[in-house]
């Protein structure tokens, strides 16, 4: 592999991947208020603008989202006890299955929401917290809704009075099948998009935290990327050709151990933060990802023991062990790049230019080893017809006879000029 390309798609990887998310920009001025303080939403390209009336204890609001599909829908709400999505109030926005046109709907959002064992219904809201509603579309009442469409949630609350921290919540999913929205998506930014904020001092808490676990998740992804779907896929690649190299000696061995053991260290580091990334997201579980990364990790460690214990040339359990050796490496890379591509659905990365240079840097890889492998196989075909025809005596037959000519010119030669 050329190491400019691979310059490049690391360059190119940790750009992609550290890279801050587009967000919305607040904005307290909008076609029909204005108000008086914005904060920008930590997920999902989202903002939110209100009022505060601190003498009849209410709140004039707008949040800003956007739509992920034309048959979606986007919606917030007010938790009274605390940010999460059990208990909730919210309020949903999506296309009138009937007329097409916008509409919104209160729902309160019980535990068996979570269940999904029956579909979500509309219920009217408390009369002492909603006191009124409306949504519309950027570009007016003519907008339609589609996939990035911008949608504007106003409300008017009755708060607690002397209480001015409220706890919201907001998503956006895919489908709605009548009046019911369905599931939203499950990546981590759709699951943390929760939030206490201080509607009287604009403080907003749960946003460092966030910002610390966007941040570990992204070092999380880096790491084992190039670990487990980069490193260890390329060290395995040199085991298998560069050893059938005479003029390299036993030089492809310690090529072959510095990568895997350097590959196999970071994705330990990789390891060790999903641990912890999984410890600050409780209720956050990814389980086909989790055990992915546990059999990956068992597996590396079994690889790195079998150095310990690799038996001479000469000893007769030396081809049980490279049998052994071969599954388990084998069996690790390919879980390995299984579980990077899992990771990125998990972060939400399925169509970013991460994927897409990790998918480039793989593809090269995997034509590097077809070409080796033809190669090989070419080099194999050609070195067994030769074993073939010097079993035969053909070869030794044919370098007898042109020697035997030569000879004889030879003699020839000297006998004429004897004479």
């Amino acid at each position: 592999m050329n190491i400019l390309f691979l310059f490049f798609f690391f360059f190119l990887f940790f750009s992609s991947l550290l890279q801050i998310a587009f967000s919305a920009h607040c904005t307290t001025t909008t076609s029909t208020k204005t108000f008086q303080k914005c904060m920008t939403l930590p997920t999902q390209q989202t903002s939110l603008a209100w009022t505060f009336h601190a003498h009849n204890a209410t709140l004039d609001l707008c949040f800003f989202g956007t739509f992920i599909s034309p048959s979606g829908w986007v919606g917030w709400g007010i938790n009274p006890t605390s940010a999460e999505m059990t208990g909730t109030r919210a309020l949903i926005a999506f296309p009138d299955p009937n007329s097409g046109q916008l509409l919104l709907l209160p729902y309160i959002l019980d535990p068996t929401v979570k269940l999904q064992k029956t579909p979500l219904l509309s219920i009217p809201l408390d009369n002492n917290l909603l006191i009124s509603s409306s949504s519309t579309l950027y570009g007016g009442k003519m907008a339609t809704v589609h996939d990035g469409a911008t949608i504007q949630i106003y409300a008017t609350l009755k708060l607690v009075p002397n209480k001015t921290k409220i706890h919201i919540v907001w998503n956006r999913g895919l489908y709605v099948q009548g009046y019911s929205p369905t599931i939203h998506p499950t990546t981590s930014n759709d699951l943390s998009s929760t939030a206490t904020i201080d509607v009287k001092s604009g403080g907003i808490t749960g946003t460092a935290q966030h910002s610390n676990i966007k941040t570990l998740r992204t070092i999380h992804g880096t790491l084992n990327a190039i670990a487990w779907g980069v490193l260890l896929p390329i060290g395995a690649v040199t085991a298998r050709y560069l050893r059938h190299v005479q003029s390299l000696g036993p030089s492809w061995f310690y090529v072959h151990s510095g990568i895997q053991l350097t590959g196999f260290f970071l994705g330990t580091v990789g390891f060790a933060m999903g641990i912890r990334l999984g410890q600050l997201s409780p209720g956050v579980v990814y389980s086909m990802h989790r055990k992915l990364g546990f059999t990956a990790i068992s597996l590396g460690g079994l690889q790195t023991l079998a150095l310990l214990f690799r038996p001479k040339t000469t000893n007769k359990f030396r081809k049980y062990w490279k049998s052994y050796h071969h599954f388990v490496g084998y069996a690790c890379v390919v879980l390995g790049v299984v579980n990077v591509f899992q990771g990125f659905e998990v972060m939400g990365e399925g169509g970013s230019y991460a994927k897409l240079s990790y998918c480039l840097c793989l593809s090269t890889l995997v034509g590097v080893c077809i070409a080796l492998e033809v190669n090989s196989w070419v080099v194999f075909c050609r070195k067994a017809k030769e074993d073939k025809l010097r079993r035969e005596g053909l070869i030794g037959g044919m370098a007898s006879d042109k020697a035997s000519s030569a000879g004889n010119i030879h003699s020839r030669e000297f006998l004429n000029l004897n004479n």
